[in-house]
């Protein structure tokens, strides 16, 4: 009934904030600064902003710099799976830059969250991205997807790129990259990775546990399977699939800094009452990605939960696809780069550089660990560090084994 109730509440509210939005621009054509119509203008931006939506916004690169020189990015659907597409973003007249797989958290977001690690990778590489469906309008007749799906989306999207491929996995796939990684390597795949690199994601989640952490083992996995999840109600596509909807995981963000979020909407208030348009569209990307949410199947979200934060399959030895034990150790040839945020407070040091240990076969002198100070989890993939001190290190390593 979860979802259903909050169906029901964004129908009736739905009127109105398209009211809100429709009042706001025909305000704000008529206001002059500090009148009243400004002030009612941007109170009716506000209310149509504080909503969720269900698709994925654009990911906005069209263009990239390279040297000295501009080229134009297009977004090409290399394959296309029922639960996530394969998604290149082309360059135009570049051609013999390593490709790049970057491996997106399917928790709840889009994939576009990755916007700004994509661009930057773009300068340099040949890049792909996971770029996830929402499971909402996933048929039934698609079937289940559950974490052993996952990790073969990944040997097939690497299969699909072809040998030389590299893989950038962010936090929640780091398990699921790794496990790829080493399926592949113990099959002797042609299109195993030349290199791996693991970015603020729980590969050990008993290193230094977080808040995170602690909730995920503070209920048995029954209690997570009979209160998180919910059936797809009409009209979506999916109708009656199973999922951990991703408003749920939202609020659950949400109510970890609601007062800095809370504060965000004022200052959004503030800025455009103000006529400070640049400092209300910082605020207006930013809440414009946020508030997008992606609905996870819940047999991913469960196995998840329970194999990664609750039993710690990987780090134990214990984790298997379809039977299978998966072996870190079998990993030879891929290159191991690690990267922890100092701040983090979502997946703390201690837990990406786990596979180091786990990657036994890896020669020493193939593995590098990089521990960014003064960042949280997202200045690990986003931000002023990101690009100056944290993507050298990650270029070093790719172009390092490219060959």
């Amino acid at each position: 009934m979860l979802y259903q109730a909050y169906q029901l509440q964004s129908d009736l509210m739905s009127p109105m904030r398209l009211l809100a939005q429709a009042s706001s621009a025909s305000l704000w054509l008529r206001q002059t600064e500090g009148s009243m119509l400004r002030k009612i203008s941007a109170a009716c931006e506000v209310m149509s902003r504080m909503r969720l939506t269900h698709s994925r916004p654009a990911y906005g690169i069209t263009s990239i710099t390279v040297g000295d020189d501009t080229f134009p990015v297009t977004e090409e659907k290399t394959l296309s799976l029922p639960f996530g597409t394969l998604l290149r973003f082309r360059k135009e007249g570049v051609s013999g830059q390593p490709p790049v797989l970057l491996v997106a958290p399917l928790s709840g977001h889009f994939a576009t969250l990755l916007r700004e690690t994509a661009r930057t990778l773009l300068q340099d590489h040949d890049v792909y991205i996971t770029d996830w469906h929402n499971a909402r309008d996933v048929s039934l007749r698609e079937g289940a997807f559950g974490l052993d799906d996952y990790i073969e989306h990944m040997v097939r999207y690497l299969a699909a790129i072809g040998p030389g491929a590299h893989v950038v996995a962010v936090c929640q796939p780091c398990v699921a990259a790794l496990a790829a990684t080493a399926l592949m390597a113990e099959d002797d795949h042609p299109a195993q990775p030349r290199s791996l690199t693991l970015m603020a994601g729980p590969v050990d989640c008993r290193v230094n546990p977080t808040g995170v952490n602690e909730l995920a083992n503070s209920k048995p996995i029954e209690w997570f399977e009979k209160n998180l999840i919910s059936h797809v109600p009409l009209p979506h596509a999916g109708h009656m699939r199973r999922v951990y909807p991703g408003f749920v995981q939202l609020s659950a963000f949400l109510s970890m800094n609601l007062e800095r979020h809370k504060q965000q909407f004022r200052n959004l208030y503030q800025h455009l009452v103000d006529g400070d348009t640049a400092k209300a569209d910082v605020i207006r990307v930013f809440y414009d990605e946020y508030l997008a949410v992606n609905d996870l199947p819940a047999e991913f979200y469960l196995e998840t939960v329970q194999k990664v934060f609750q039993t710690y399959d990987l780090p134990l030895g214990k984790l298997t696809y379809r039977g299978r034990v998966v072996n870190p150790a079998a990993i030879r040839r891929t290159a191991l780069l690690t990267v922890e945020g100092e701040r983090d407070d979502i997946c703390s040091v201690g837990q990406t550089v786990a596979a180091q240990d786990l990657c036994s076969s890896i020669r020493p002198y193939m593995k590098s660990h990089h521990v960014q100070v003064g960042v949280g989890h997202y200045g690990v993939f986003s931000g002023r560090k990101w690009n100056q001190q944290i993507y050298p290190r990650v270029r070093e390593v790719i172009h390092a084994s490219a060959a």
